[in-house]
């Protein structure tokens, strides 16, 4: 029973701590938030983790085809271009190993990917989904932007 309560007591703390990674500031942040069209024969991905304190003390790493975009924290989010008319595959570090999701992009559209947190046997691990383009919108709206290029592995 006391073996039982001290896994409890751990998880419940890897959970509900508060990680964080280094952001850009406002000002960067608040031109991608507007969610313009990406460059020519591009196509953007706003990739986010939200708010929720559930693996909050949890950072992960996100990739785009194998590329290192950043390490997510509770409330970030990473904007990357990508050619467009093409699949791409976007991926997150989860327990035992990444979990990937695969877009057909086309050039001029923006796809929204949020990352989320699910239990682990150990750790949290993490997934990614496609959501619609409104949700997204809402959701980056109150996150910080993540700077790029610094992944845990």
């Amino acid at each position: 029973m006391l073996k039982k309560i001290a896994f409890l007591t751990i998880t419940s703390i890897l959970f509900a701590g508060c990680a964080s990674v280094p952001t850009e500031n406002i000002e960067v942040s608040s031109v991608l938030k507007q969610v313009k069209a990406p460059s020519a024969n591009n196509a953007g991905l706003y990739i986010y983790r939200s708010n929720s304190v559930v693996g909050g003390a949890l950072k992960k790493d996100v990739w785009v085809d194998d590329e290192c975009i950043g390490e997510t924290a509770r409330g970030t989010f990473f904007y990357h271009e990508v050619l467009g008319n093409m699949p791409h595959k976007v991926s997150t570090e989860s327990e035992f190993s990444p979990n990937d999701l695969m877009i057909d992009t086309t050039a001029g559209n923006n796809y929204f990917v949020k990352q989320y947190i699910k239990p682990g046997l150990i750790v949290g691990g993490a997934g990614v989904k496609l959501v619609p383009e409104s949700e997204g919108r809402e959701a980056i709206a109150d996150l910080k932007l993540g700077i790029k290029g610094t992944c845990s592995k």
